[in-house]
């Protein structure tokens, strides 16, 4: 009876090492994986100021603590546990699904580098046939908040997939503990940063009152007239990073393009800032060019899709 206790608990405490070992593995998998959603976590922090441009100011850190109390709960609760489970019943879906994401990347960095070139076409009768909607301010910012957090879900579901996959082969506790920091760490640092972003004009405009010696309001003049441009190039660096983070997401998820990348990273390993320059650069073009032709598929299938509501309503 004893030395059945004893078995026991040498087969605990031999449990409890390897969890320990194994969790002590974790803050190098959270540093691992953060950087390869980079790319993501950027898109993210460029595109979540626009949802707080027109709304009260004073509202607006109130805006972004809703919007990351809800991205937070998604990752932790529905695309973690998510993951888990694919990972465990369906694992071979898990590349496919990699791939999906990042063509979705691919399409919506397209969309805005098209829109970044092009004109957009002005339709007045539309305009005027067009119903404006009234909303109060309160409306305003749930509908604001409701787009935020749909955008945030898709990449969310990305950084969490990406997660998964670079954990994939270790320890369930493991990857539970990875899965849950980079929720944690990504929510608060994005959102963090987002807060401090939509907040620098209004700590500008404190530093540029009267009351301040002039050095001082030299400098809050310079922060006001700075975030818009600062805005501007975040948004293009998201861009660039979406198209980055598509394009090698889908190249690796291919073997033949996925040989090609890393046989074109070998060749300049002589120079690591020059072969992930012509990666990055090979992953940003293939990125926009899959972008352009799903977005073509995109804009047949509602073109055939009207053609076909308007043929079933001339009958």
């Amino acid at each position: 009876m004893a030395s059945g206790l004893l078995a026991l608990l040498d087969d605990v405490s031999a449990l409890v090492k390897a969890s320990a070992a194994s969790l002590d593995d974790v803050p190098a998998q959270v540093a691992k994986t953060s950087g390869k959603v980079s790319g993501i976590v950027i898109d993210d922090t460029a595109v979540t100021p626009k949802y707080v441009v027109g709304l009260d100011p004073q509202r607006e850190l109130s805006i972004i603590f809703q919007i990351a109390k809800k991205s937070l709960i998604n990752k932790v609760l529905i695309l973690s546990p998510a993951a888990l489970l694919l990972g465990f019943f369906a694992p071979w879906a898990i590349g496919p699904i990699l791939v999906v994401g990042g063509a979705f990347l691919c399409f919506e960095g397209y969309e805005k580098v098209h829109s970044m070139f092009s004109k957009p076409k002005v339709d007045a009768q539309n305009i005027q046939a067009e119903k404006v909607k009234v909303m109060t301010p309160e409306e305003l910012e749930k509908e604001r908040v409701k787009g935020a957090v749909r955008t945030d879900l898709i990449l969310s579901a990305e950084i969490v997939a990406i997660t998964y996959y670079t954990v994939a082969d270790n320890p369930l506790l493991t990857q539970i503990a990875v899965l849950l920091s980079v929720a944690l760490f990504i929510t608060i640092a994005v959102y963090g940063f987002v807060g401090l972003i939509v907040k620098a004009d209004d700590f500008g405009v404190y530093l540029a009152k009267e009351k301040h010696a002039q050095g001082t309001r030299k400098m809050g003049r310079g922060i006001v007239n700075f975030m818009p441009h600062f805005l501007n190039f975040l948004g293009y660096l998201g861009t660039a990073a979406m198209l980055l983070v598509g394009g090698e997401i889908v190249a690796h998820g291919i073997p033949f393009t996925s040989h090609a990348l890393d046989d074109l990273g070998h060749s300049l390993a002589s120079s690591p800032f020059l072969a992930w320059l012509a990666t990055a650069l090979v992953s940003v073009l293939g990125g926009l060019i899959l972008g352009f032709l799903i977005e073509k598929v995109v804009v047949g299938i509602k073109k055939m899709s009207g053609k076909g509501k308007k043929e079933a309503a001339a009958e």
